[in-house]
This record gives structure tokens, C-alpha cells and sequence, in this order.
């Protein structure tokens, strides 16, 4: 699999980013503060130093090119990493989107205007939904979908469980659009966005075990 230009990408973003960081830092006055974490309805709770805060999503975009650049190079079952490559990649260029969007959100009182949180929330559930469409197409792997002992040592349980997974990532993504935008009670988006990853996250794994257990009930009937 070949990370080459993604990296490149990656890392001209992580330097983009880090230059806006620094340019949206020198329009404040010394000692601002902008702020970092949100509640439910979006109302600010924490604040950092102005450039620290900003540096934030390009500090957490660069150790995640790295990591994604390294994978293919200390996956064991290289034979089988070129079919989870669209899912690695839609992965990355997903994370690289989300830490955009975070910079943009923390960066806009600098520039005299306010985004919602919402749209972190958003841009993860539109990451979800793209993840799961191609979630079916990848194979057995230790560093990449869903890995449990039964997936991994059996090609025909990792493709049953993954368009399963599959899925049910994008019914939590769609949930995690739409949640934000309907005049729910304040928290109750959170609860239906967790409940929804919580789902889309356990399922998959029982059903794997359950795949696994079937295929040896069967195999000791036959």
C-alpha cells in the first residue's frame, strides 16, 4: 500500500495549520484565551492560551499521519493490506477533515465570528458514514477495522461482521449528522450520539463471536 502522497498531503496540512495558528495568535492581544472544549449545547468550558490552543489540532493531525504512515510498514499480513487500503485511506483524509474543522471552530472568535460545535460533531458523522461504506471492502488485518480474535483468523467471519459493522457505522453517522440540528432537550443529542456509536461499536463484536460459534457448531455437526 502506498502512503507516499497522503503523507505529503498530510503533512503540508499539518504546516498550513501551524502558520494559521501562529497568524490567528498575533491578532489577539497578549493573554487571550480561545476556547477548547464545548458542552452539549455548545457553550465554552475550557480555555487555553490563544496559540497553544490552536497548535492543538495540528499537533494531534501530525502524530496521527505518522501513525497512519507507519501502519502498512508493521502490518504482519501484508498479503491482505492492499484490500483494507481504501478503508485506511478514507480514515485518514476523514481525520484530516475533523482537525480542520476543530481548528476553524476554536480559531473563529479570533476572527470575529462564532461556529458551532455542532459541526465538529457533523463532520465526525459524515467520517462515519464514508468509513462504513467502505468498511465491507477491507480484509483481515491487525491494525485496521474490526479486529477480534474470530475476525481476524477467519476471512468469512471479518466480511459477514464488516458489512454488519459496516452498516451500523453509518446509521450512527446519519445519527450523528442529524442529531445537532433537531430541537432535542439539551444533552439529549449527546445520549442518542453515544447510545448510536456504543451500538455500532458492540454489535459487530458479539456478532463476530456468534459468527465464530455457529461456524463450529455446524463444523462438529457435519
Amino acid at each position: 500500500m502506498k502512503v507516499k502522497g497522503l503523507l505529503i498531503v498530510s503533512l503540508l496540512l499539518v504546516a498550513a495549520m501551524t502558520a494559521f495558528a501562529f497568524y490567528t495568535a498575533g491578532l489577539l492581544p497578549e493573554g487571550a484565551q480561545l476556547p477548547t472544549r464545548f458542552d452539549a449545547a455548545g457553550n465554552p468550558v475550557k480555555y487555553m492560551d490563544a496559540l497553544p490552543a490552536l497548535l492543538l489540532s495540528p499537533a494531534i493531525l501530525l502524530a496521527i499521519s505518522l501513525i497512519m504512515a507507519a501502519t502498512p510498514f508493521i502490518e504482519p499480513l501484508q498479503n491482505r493490506l492492499e484490500g483494507s487500503a481504501p478503508l485506511l485511506r478514507a480514515a485518514w483524509v476523514g481525520l484530516m477533515a475533523i482537525m480542520v474543522i476543530v481548528q476553524l471552530v476554536i480559531a473563529a472568535p479570533a476572527h470575529g465570528y462564532t461556529l458551532s460545535s455542532n459541526l465538529i460533531m457533523i463532520g465526525v458523522g459524515v467520517m462515519f458514514v464514508v468509513i462504513g461504506n467502505v468498511l465491507p471492502k477491507s480484509r483481515p488485518g491487525f491494525f485496521v477495522g474490526i479486529r477480534t480474535p474470530w475476525t481476524i483468523t477467519d476471512t468469512d467471519n471479518w466480511i459477514a461482521t464488516h458489512r454488519l459493522g459496516g452498516k451500523l457505522m453509518m446509521l450512527a453517522g446519519l445519527v450523528m449528522i442529524v442529531a445537532p440540528l433537531l430541537p432535542l432537550p439539551m444533552g439529549a443529542n449527546v445520549v442518542l450520539t453515544i447510545g448510536a456509536i456504543l451500538i455500532a461499536a458492540l454489535i459487530p463484536i458479539v456478532y463476530s463471536w456468534w459468527f465464530w460459534h455457529r461456524k463450529k457448531q455446524a463444523a462438529g455437526e457435519g
